[in-house]
């Protein structure tokens, strides 16, 4: 990549809003297929959860959980042990900032995702049909919530590569 290309997509990436450490983030999304869509909607409808209306911010305050990136990786990771979703709070957090760098609204508006009109969003940059067929219950149905959408990754991770820990680069 040239000098000059890591300069444009960083000057995009700032005027997009996002915290981030370099463009990578605004490349990798987590997201299926079309064929794994279809497969996904059959397969976990059996366990899918519904949403408790819950809204994790308030959750993490009754919890003793920081309303922070550390608070929300450590409910994150509670409700994954909970659910047996396998992952790490050094995966989770290694993959959040290559995505996001952190900031639980960052939005990807210019990938392939974006021009299909399905934005990535969020901590773990998850679009809405990935978001909808991996959310897990004891979180809020918001793709732009921290603990949710970073549960919600973790459980996609888990089913598509074993876990968020062996995601090193591009989902």
């Amino acid at each position: 990549m040239t000098t000059r290309t890591r300069i444009a997509r960083l000057r995009t990436l700032g005027l997009a809003g996002l915290a981030t450490t370099g463009a990578a983030a605004a490349a990798l999304t987590l997201m299926p297929t079309n064929a794994q869509a279809a497969e996904l909607t059959q397969a976990h409808t059996s366990t899918a959860v519904t949403a408790t209306g819950d809204n994790s911010h308030t959750a993490a305050k009754r919890s003793g959980y920081a309303n922070n990136l550390d608070g929300w990786i450590k409910q994150s990771l509670q409700i994954m042990k909970a659910k047996g979703i396998p992952g790490s709070y050094d995966g989770l957090k290694r993959n959040i900032m290559r995505e996001s760098g952190g900031n639980p609204s960052a939005q990807n508006n210019w990938d392939v995702n974006a021009q299909k009109g399905t934005p990535s969003k969020g901590l773990l940059q998850v679009i809405d049909p990935t978001f909808n067929a991996y959310h897990v219950g004891g979180t809020a149905h918001s793709v732009t919530d921290p603990v949710a959408n970073i549960t919600a990754a973790a459980n996609y991770a888990a089913h598509r590569y074993g876990s968020i820990d062996n995601v090193n680069s591009a989902y």
